[in-house]
């Protein structure tokens, strides 16, 4: 079997693995039809979306299998970053200290995924929302916007995420 065959197989396994995985979470039945039905389901769904599920280009597992214990410590970073915003964003609140800006900025990250993810967590963090992600570049409405150089902004908004993101996914 040749390399690009065995990625397409990989991609079918890991789809229908993670189908059957939200059949169990949400059919919560463990009956023996139930089972049967949802691998039956997951696997015919999955031959019909592998290639949608994981794109062709992500060739490598490391651009979407994370690593665990570099996730754990970003979880609890990404925690860390969210009470800083809060904190930040409760004074400017009473102190008036706001400039809301649109502003463009492009990713090192190479992952779809990292990608996805690194826009999440700037959205999820109070002040500012991610509004586009169009390959590597973001568009961010940032709060506190204090510059209008589009690469000094994008690291103040994407702080040391992006960076603890690339131990995650590589």
């Amino acid at each position: 079997m040749d390399a690009k065959k065995i990625w397409h197989l990989i991609r079918f396994l890991i789809t229908a693995v993670a189908m059957y995985a939200v059949w169990l979470l949400f059919s919560a039945s463990f009956q023996p039809y139930s089972l049967i039905a949802g691998l039956i389901g997951s696997l015919l769904i999955s031959a019909l979306t592998y290639q949608e599920f994981i794109a062709e280009h992500e060739a490598s597992l490391g651009s979407f299998m994370p690593r665990p214990i570099q996730l754990i410590v970003f979880l609890f970073i990404l925690m860390f970053y969210l009470y800083q915003s809060s904190i930040k964003m409760l004074g400017a609140v009473f102190h008036g200290r706001v400039n809301p800006r649109i502003v463009h900025f492009r990713t090192r990250l190479r992952s779809d995924l990292a990608r996805m993810v690194l826009s999440n967590s700037i959205t999820l963090t109070p002040g500012t929302i991610t509004l586009d992600l169009n390959d590597d570049h973001l568009t961010v409405h940032w709060f506190f916007c204090n510059t209008s150089h589009a690469k000094v902004a994008g690291e103040a908004v994407k702080g040391r995420m992006e960076q603890h993101l690339k131990r995650v996914w590589l």
